[in-house]
């Protein structure tokens, strides 16, 4: 049984098979055809967290492809302590064909992949954002025509996001670079898994966000304070001065390069108008590419 549960999973092999079904069903639809890839299947969605594009790429994604879409919030589903997580898992995966979660812990994703006798699809969580990264690099490869020797540079805390954006990057031949405030960077754990997994892989880390973006073809940021860290709100704008990407941030990097966020974006805080609106802007592209993959994701575990 196939699952996505991280981009670590996954061989370079499979990550280009589901990016070449991505593009394909990108470019079907497109054409007006909607195949119904997935009639009658069921998928559930369990979320801890709330979405605006985790959630409506799954559900229009299952929808386009002629199945259908359950959401059940984490309470919904007795994750709050109600029954064990592994009869939760069980009850769900006797009900649905895939199952996708977008939740904190890592280990209740595995838990599920482990339990539930169904394929499972990480929508989120703390440790990773796998869909969100193999979106963006469908969108660079739209935006370049490849990946070959790109360098895509991440300004911000080394979150899920900066994970999953450093393992695609190890799987499809870009570099890697990464500005963070001290204290904010990518685990060390994490980067030596990273090397030992991608000896090939390119990777800088710096704490000035101007030397992250020379030479760059991807400038990409995200929130500084994710949900789940509102308390820590006030301290990470004060520990982020100096990290918006703005248009010096882009200058530094190359002439045409592209301007990436995973959404939802604060304007004014860690992106400013002037970019995400501007020219060089490809957020919203990338956001509807969730969609694509969403259905690449799908069928990819199914069949």
């Amino acid at each position: 049984m196939r699952h996505l549960t991280s981009l670590f999973d996954l061989s370079s092999d499979e990550v280009r098979e589901i990016l070449t079904l991505a593009r394909d069903l990108k470019s079907r639809l497109r054409r007006g055809e909607r195949p119904a890839l997935l009639a009658g299947h069921v998928l559930t969605q369990v979320f801890e967290k709330p979405s605006l594009r985790t959630r409506l790429s799954f559900d229009a994604a299952m929808m386009q492809l002629g199945g259908s879409s359950i959401f059940l919030s984490g309470k919904d589903a007795g994750l709050e302590g109600r029954e064990a997580v592994s009869d939760v898992a069980r009850v769900i995966g006797g009900y649905s064909d895939v199952i996708s979660l977008r939740t904190y812990q890592q280990s209740l994703i595995e838990d599920f992949a482990r339990w539930s006798g169904a394929p499972v699809i990480n929508g989120l969580s703390n440790d990773c954002h796998p869909c969100q990264a193999l979106a963006d690099a469908q969108t660079i490869e739209e935006s370049f025509g490849s990946w070959a020797g790109l360098r895509l540079a991440y300004i911000g805390d080394g979150n899920n996001v900066a994970v999953s954006l450093a393992e695609v990057c190890g799987h499809l031949g870009m570099s890697f670079s990464i500005g963070t405030p001290p204290e904010y960077e990518l685990t060390r754990p994490f980067v030596a898994r990273l090397k030992k997994r991608f000896p090939q892989l390119e990777l800088f880390e710096t704490n000035d966000p101007l030397v992250a973006a020379q030479h760059a073809d991807i400038v990409y940021t995200d929130v500084w304070a994710s949900m789940g860290q509102e308390n820590e709100k006030e301290e990470r704008q004060k520990d982020f001065v100096g990290f918006q990407v703005n248009a010096a941030v882009m200058k530094a990097a190359n002439r045409k390069a592209r301007f990436m966020h995973c959404l939802p974006a604060r304007r004014g805080l860690e992106v400013a108008d002037e970019v995400i609106d501007g020219p060089q802007s490809v957020c919203f592209p990338q956001a509807e590419n969730r969609m694509h993959l969403a259905k690449a994701a799908l069928v990819w575990v199914l069949r």
